[in-house]
């Protein structure tokens, strides 16, 4: 935190040298023992024009001669007044400011002062937000050394005494640092450090660069000499760094060195050959140092970028999604840009055209990262790298849904969230319950205390020290945790852990699904061996059973929405062959009210058969559709309420829909009732469905003789997960049915009870 404070002050006081003394480059020229100003400038500056030839007498009213530096630089870098001889005699007074010269005032006061903000917010982000380790600290350090070597250009520029021994001392310190990081980060990677480990002693060399700045501010002569040695310790530490992270890279082949050896070389590179090699050996850069400084700020947010303190960003995925936007921005852009030049032709100008296409591009940039903000917000739609996070869920669920045995399963389950979440050791972890301890085997690496996975609830996902520990799945004698490791540490961020919390939930439905089949897979292997005569017997019963339930479909669906649809053509084949058409608009509308009505129907009834909510929002919201449906249509008044339910089998929530669809049918169909009242109840390891009428009601033992669909089909629904159904209806007094399932429940009560 005291570095922070140090940066705020130092930050602040930088901005304002340039702000309150402007930095003006006017390059001069002797002539005749005059300093005649060598370019114009033809902006207006206290209302007048600097232009060439212009000779300058006083500098902030002390006379040009006197001024040190001119002497060397051949350029005023900084001032309040000047004092200008024109070539017609005249001499004036001109007090720039700082936006006379804008140029310049962007490049040392604005965007210097933007970086200085932004470097701000990131570091207390960082300060504030991530775990505190070495390698953050040392990160946020340099990304405030390299903020404040660049926030520094104007007040070195302007010859400001601490702004000279801020700039050069910062540039050798934030270099050092870098190399401190690095040699904690390749510790981190576990690779060998090529250079001492002593790192402290390299912390010299910045002490050294601030001594040597004062020195050349006390003796003007000495002042290009010493900012040229300095200059020189920069590049020859910065050669260091590249060749030392080349050599490491070509060595170990590493993914992360690669990142980080581009994330140095592409931002050094153009400061590198455009303004330090070429200041040192010709005396003339190809670029400006505020200019060429701008790649190096590329520097510290690229190295947040790379994952380097706990993946704090995904590098790859920010580059895919930019390059996605900008692709489509740029299409758009040219597209604008055609069209207003087109319309407007002469009556605009390059500039302004420039500035709405650079504004429109960056605006729609910026507009795509906020919808996809939006839409994970709103709709849950992630992205990746390999692309969004549904078809990655799609995809790992369809390959390992493929598989027909647990040992498959588990292992298939393993290698998807290898593979999608990067992670070096990832596998099931099994514990007994009856013999208190690990069936499979545990790595050393990663020590997993047995209390820690007995106390592993459902749904959920845990991080301990360097592991992350999710709940898979349990039964009687065995739990299973899906346990995530790696070398040193991970943090997955919170779209991850989405997409890994859902598909858990369909490992574990995969899992009770897997041993079900394998169950039946070798009941069948004993019945074949005990008598070959039963599995004959158990393909006729399914083969029947398929039939008898197509059989039921295609006899609903051609009493009711077949039968429309012949009534609709023969409507249509009429109006084809009719003579009269005077009325035919008005039966057109007629038939077509008659179709839409008929493919409304139809689409109930498909909803009937997959009830569309129930996988998408759930339980409640399913159930509250198809009451009010029912409703619509019904002569009775109905009473319902609905508890929200949290079952750990998912299953039961299709079967308590298709009980409140049967039950609701019933209703319509039979009961004549003027009330029911429908009511779902919570229960502390189940649920209870409770149903009245005060209808025309019917003979118990007549339904059950009559093996009537509706009773029957619930009693086979209630009767697979172990539950109780009970019903009590006399004639003309009306019915009433209760339903008990509990999870987990060994009870097996199936039959119907009368009260």
């Amino acid at each position: 935190m005291l570095a922070i404070s140090v940066y705020i002050l130092l930050g602040f006081y930088l901005l304002y040298v340039p702000y309150s003394k402007p930095y003006l480059g006017i390059e001069l020229i002797k002539e005749n023992g005059h300093w005649v100003i060598e370019n114009s400038h033809e902006q207006l500056v206290d209302g007048q024009k600097i232009l060439a030839g212009d000779i300058v007498l006083k500098i902030d009213n002390v006379q040009i001669e006197a001024v040190a530096y001119i002497e060397n630089d051949l350029t005023i870098r900084a001032a309040n007044t000047l004092t200008i001889l024109k070539p017609d005699g005249k001499i004036i007074d001109i007090k720039p400011s700082s936006l006379d010269f804008k140029e310049r005032f962007y490049s040392i006061v604005l965007i210097p002062a933007c970086y200085y903000f932004l470097t701000l917010v990131v570091v207390l982000f960082l300060h504030f937000k991530q775990e505190n380790t070495s390698l953050l600290r040392l990160l946020i350090l340099f990304m405030l050394t390299v903020s404040l070597a660049y926030v520094s250009i104007g007040a070195s520029g302007s010859l400001d005494i601490i702004g000279i021994m801020t700039n050069r001392g910062s540039m050798l310190l934030c270099l050092v640092l870098l190399l401190h990081f690095l040699r904690n980060y390749f510790t981190f990677l576990e690779a060998n450090w090529l250079l001492s480990n002593n790192i402290k002693l390299f912390y010299i060399l910045p002490v050294i660069a601030m001594i040597l700045s004062y020195i050349g501010i006390i003796y003007d002569d000495l002042h290009n000499l010493l900012s040229y040695v300095v200059l020189a310790t920069f590049l020859l530490l910065l050669i260091l760094i590249l060749c030392m992270l080349l050599i490491s890279y070509f060595k170990y082949k590493s993914p992360q060195l690669k990142v980080l050896l581009n994330s140095v070389m592409i931002p050094f590179l153009p400061f590198l050959f455009l303004y330090a090699l070429p200041n040192i050996l010709f005396h003339h850069p190809i670029l400006s140092a505020e200019i060429s400084a701008l790649f190096l700020l590329l520097i510290p947010f690229s190295f947040i970028f790379t994952q380097l303190a706990e993946r704090l960003f995904d590098i790859e995925y920010h580059i895919t999604r930019l390059r996605y936007y900008v692709i489509f921005s740029l299409i758009f852009t040219i597209w604008l840009t055609i069209g207003l030049y087109w319309i407007m032709g002469k009556l605009i100008s390059m500039t302004k055209l420039s500035a709405i296409s650079l504004f429109t591009f960056l605006s729609l940039v910026v507009l795509f990262y906020i919808k996809e903000k939006v839409d994970y917000r709103k709709r849950k739609i992630l992205f990746s790298t390999k692309g969004d996070y549904i078809h990655q869920l799609y995809t790992a669920v369809d390959r390992i849904g493929k598989t027909i045995k647990l040992d498959e399963l588990l292992e298939k389950f393993a290698q998807e969230v290898s593979l999608h979440l990067e992670l070096e050791h990832v596998f099931v972890l099994t514990y007994d319950y009856d013999k208190n301890q690990f069936t499979s085997k545990v790595d050393e690496k990663i020590p997993i205390n047995p209390i820690v996975m007995e106390d592993l609830k459902l749904g959920e996902i845990r991080k301990i020290d360097k592991v992350y520990l999710a709940f898979l799945h349990q039964d009687a004698h065995y739990k299973r945790a899906l346990v995530l490791g790696h070398n040193n540490s991970i943090h997955l961020k919170d779209e991850e852990l989405l997409w890994l919390e859902l598909l858990l939930l369909y490992v574990n439905n995969f899992i009770e699904n897997t041993k079900m089949v394998e169950e039946l897979l070798e009941e069948l292997k004993h019945m074949k061996q005990a008598d070959e005569g039963q599995l004959p017997w158990l393909n006729k019963l399914l083969w029947l059973r398929f039939e008898e339930e197509k059989y039921q479909l295609a006899q609903e669906l051609h009493d009711t929405n077949l039968q429309e649809q012949l009534h609709i053509a023969r409507e249509v084949d009429v109006l084809i062959n009719a003579k009269d058409t005077t009325d035919i608009q008005q039966k057109l509308v007629k038939v077509h009210k008659q179709m839409v009505a008929s493919l409304h129907d139809l689409r109930a009834y498909c909803e009937n058969l997959k009830p569309p909510l129930l996988d998408t929002l759930g339980l409640n919201a399913a159930l509250e559709k198809l009451i009010r449906k029912v409703a619509e249509r019904a002569h009775f008044i109905l009473i319902y309420t609905i508890d929200r339910l949290y079952l750990e089998d998912e299953r039961m929530n299709l079967m308590i829909y298709r009980l409140f669809q049967e039950l609701l049918n019933n209703a319509l169909k039979h009961s004549f009732a003027t009330t029911v009242e429908m009511h779902l109840k919570e229960m502390d390891d189940g649920f209870e469905i409770i149903y009245q009428d005060d209808g025309v009601g019917c003979n118990v033992n007549d339904i059950i003789v009559a093996e009537s669909m509706g009773i029957r089909g619930m009693q086979e629904r209630v009767k697979a997960f172990n539950g109780q159904f009970y019903i009590d209806s006399q004639i003309n007094k009306g019915m009433s049915i209760r339903i008990i399932v509990k999870e987990g429940s060994d009870t097996l009560d199936n039959d119907a009870h009368s009260g």
